[in-house]
């Protein structure tokens, strides 16, 4: 009788125990996303302000010799 009551309660912890680490592990993984996000965007930003005066240089040169 002990040894059925002690299986069922340490069944019953390992389901829970299983579903918090779930629960923990999405959490992690839409952390994860938002720093991915955010790391792409700062990549993004970077890149256009590195690029945009030197491609507005370029078609300012391209519509004067087109003129």
């Amino acid at each position: 009788m002990f040894l059925h009551a002690y299986t069922a309660v340490v069944s019953r912890a390992a389901v829970r125990m299983d579903a918090l680490k779930a629960r923990s592990e999405r959490g992690a993984t839409a952390v994860e996303y938002g720093l991915l996000a955010a790391l792409i965007a700062a990549v993004i930003v970077t890149t256009v302000l590195a690029l945009g005066g030197k491609i507005n240089t370029a078609f300012s040169k391209i519509n004067a010799n087109l003129t």
